[in-house]
Formats: C-alpha cells, structure tokens, sequence
C-alpha cells in the first residue's frame, strides 16, 4: 500500500499490484490542460478585452457581452461533450494518429470556457483606467495602438495579471469537461495528441461507488484533494500578490 509520501512522488497513476499510486502524470496532464487553455483564452481574451474597451462601438459592445457572458453561463459537460463529438473528431481528421481522447481538445474547450472570464476582468481592468491618461497620449501625439499597448494595458497590468492567474486556477480546477475529452489514463507525456489524465478527472473517477475507508484508493484519493486545494490556493495567493505588487490608484 503506497504512503501519503509516495503518492506525492510516485510516477504511476494507474494501480498495479499490489496497488500504488503516484500523483506525478496527474500533474503532468493538469499542466497540459492549464498551458493549452492560456495559450488559447489570454491572447485571445486580452485582444477582445482591447476591441471592447477602445475600439467597439456601442453596438458591438452589446452584442460582443452577451456572448461572452453566454459562454461563461455553459455547463461544462456540454463542452466536454462537444469536444468529443465535434473537436476531436475535426483534429483526427487533420492528424490521424490522434487518440479519441487527447490533451488537446480538452484544452481547446477549457480555453473556451476560460475566455470570458479573461475577457471580462481584462475589460473592467481597461476601463478603470482613467481618460485622462489616454486624452494626455493621444495629445503627445500617440496612435490608438501605441496608447493600448503603451499606456493602457501599463496602466491597468495589475488586474491583467490576476485575470491572468485567475484563468490558471480555472483550468486547474476544470472537471466535467477534461474528464470527457482528456479520458483516464494518467501517463507523462508531452504529446498533446495523447490521452492523460488531471487531478480531477482523477477524483471523478476514483470516486464513482463506494470505496472502503482505509484502502490505497481511498488515501490517494484525500491526497490528491489535498495538493488540488493548496494549488489552488497557492494561485489565489499569487493573484493577491499580484494585485499589491502592481496596483495603480488614481485619484
């Protein structure tokens, strides 16, 4: 029966026998879920973030919102379940070698459903940002560009920054949906076209049915709670951090 310490060093995710678990690939596969999704949701949100705050028109702004905030109102079983039916299929098409279940369209449906929560704090960020210091570049003759990226996103880094790492702790924390598409086998692996599982995937998974209190799955169960909560925390703490380190007031 594997220990507490074990499970946190151990590299097996699957049980031999006699049964031993080790957390590493489950890390490993939450780390391909977190970097595929930001990849996709901070560029993108960042971007929509800028066209919402100085270059939409009124009207598109209320057309844009109401699809983000759509998006972020999804179960996300529906976008594990689209990621199986629609993704995967569309990339097994392009590449056949991929597996039916992958890292990458698992990351590609959280990156979706981390996006309206980058785009709407990356937003609120901007438009904090007071006129009088656009009004001030664009009288030393500063472009809309320049002032976005120049003065604007300087300006408003600290709520980027938390949107940033706020996002993180969102995919980290992602289930239903990775649970889907990524499948269940806990394997280290740097292909993203490859099965793997995440800490959580892994808690739905062991926790389907009674499993009696004392037992090795039961034990790596609560270790793996354990080190997905002071995750988690630890990325509240840094987004707090953050926002100290990098907070602009303005009078």
């Amino acid at each position: 029966m594997s220990t507490w310490p074990s499970s946190f060093s151990g590299a097996s995710g699957r049980p031999p026998s006699p049964a031993k678990f080790g957390v590493l690939p489950l890390v490993v596969g939450t780390l391909h879920i977190v970097l595929g999704s930001c990849l996709l949701a901070v560029p993108i949100g960042l971007g929509t973030a800028l066209w919402l705050s100085e270059y939409a028109s009124d009207r598109g702004r209320a057309v844009v919102k109401p699809v983000l905030e759509v998006l972020a109102g999804i179960p996300s079983v529906v976008f594990g379940y689209f990621a199986v039916t629609a993704i995967t299929p569309f990339i097994r098409r392009i590449i056949p070698s991929t597996e039916v279940f992958n890292s990458l369209s698992a990351s590609i449906v959280v990156g979706v459903m981390v996006l309206p929560l980058v785009a709407s704090l990356c937003d609120d960020a901007f438009r904090a940002v007071p006129r009088s210091l656009r009004e001030g570049a664009y009288a030393l003759g500063a472009t809309k560009q320049e002032v976005c990226w120049q003065v604007l996103l300087p300006a408003a880094l600290s709520g980027v920054l938390a949107a940033v790492v706020l996002a993180v702790s969102r995919a980290v924390g992602e289930t239903m949906a990775v649970s889907l598409a990524a499948g269940n086998l806990a394997q280290i692996t740097a292909n993203p076209l490859k099965s793997i599982q995440t800490m959580t995937g892994f808690i739905v998974q062991i926790s389907q049915g009674d499993i009696p209190a004392g037992t090795t799955e039961y034990q790596t169960l609560f270790a793996v709670g354990l080190l997905l909560f002071l995750i988690t925390l630890g990325m509240n703490m840094v987004a707090d951090a953050i926002f100290r380190r990098f907070r602009e007031e303005y009078e």
